[in-house]
């Protein structure tokens, strides 16, 4: 009996460390940069009712940049996965500084970035953004 404890005390170690959790990055310089992602207004008027649903294809067509900490060398193009009413990103990244920024489609503008943010081993950063596209 205490062997199989001690194997399967062992096997949910291994699950742990090889799927991670938000703060069990690699240990070799890893970390991870992650946020949620608001985009609006998409339609100059709302529409009796409320605002539907924002399509996916709205944040599809958006990325978060991750430059070099001077901005001047590209090191990530993150997706933003649709999530609920939200978007959603995550990259893992070298321990270090960088300047993060969103791809401008047409107007776009956010009071979050650029920004630079410290990427510290085996720790997550969250930066939410919220993104407006100038419509009106």
């Amino acid at each position: 009996m205490a062997r199989f404890l001690i194997l399967t005390v062992a096997m949910i170690g291994l699950l742990l460390t090889t799927c991670g959790g938000v703060d069990s990055i690699d240990s070799a310089g890893k970390g991870v940069l992650q946020g949620n992602i608001t985009i609006g207004p998409i339609w100059p008027v709302e529409p009796p009712g409320g605002n539907p649903p924002i399509p996916p294809e709205v944040y599809e067509s958006r990325k978060v940049m991750v430059y070099d900490e001077l901005g001047a060398t590209l090191i990530h193009k993150v997706d933003i996965i649709p999530y609920g009413e939200y978007g959603y990103y995550r990259v893992e990244l070298d321990a270090g500084r960088y300047a993060v920024d969103i791809n401008r489609i047409g107007v776009d503008r956010s009071g979050d970035v650029p920004t630079v943010i410290e990427v510290l081993p085996g720790k997550t950063v969250e930066l939410d953004i919220d993104i407006d596209t100038g419509i009106r």
